[in-house]
């Protein structure tokens, strides 16, 4: 799974545990590098200004924001659905 470099760049200034020279892969684990509900609000608002999209009541979920590619794809399928 390949996201665009905006992605990544914006959803590591949510990670404050993850090295500068960390690989970020489809599977890792948010939580575990330090996306908190406050972060994840504030990730959500990001994500839905720099796409021009809203993401909808079924796509707020822990799950959407548990890794990055579940993000990653929920936000493909957002804009492909506008």
């Amino acid at each position: 799974m390949s996201w665009d470099q905006q992605f990544e760049d914006l959803l590591r200034k949510f990670l404050p545990f993850i090295g500068a020279d960390e690989t970020l892969t489809a599977d890792t684990d948010l939580r575990d590098l330090g996306l908190d509900s406050l972060g994840t609000v504030e990730l959500l608002a990001q994500l839905e200004e720099l796409y021009g999209v809203r993401f909808l009541d079924d796509a707020l979920s822990l799950e959407t924001f548990a890794t990055p590619g579940v993000l990653w794809s929920t936000l493909s399928d957002i804009r492909a659905a506008a």
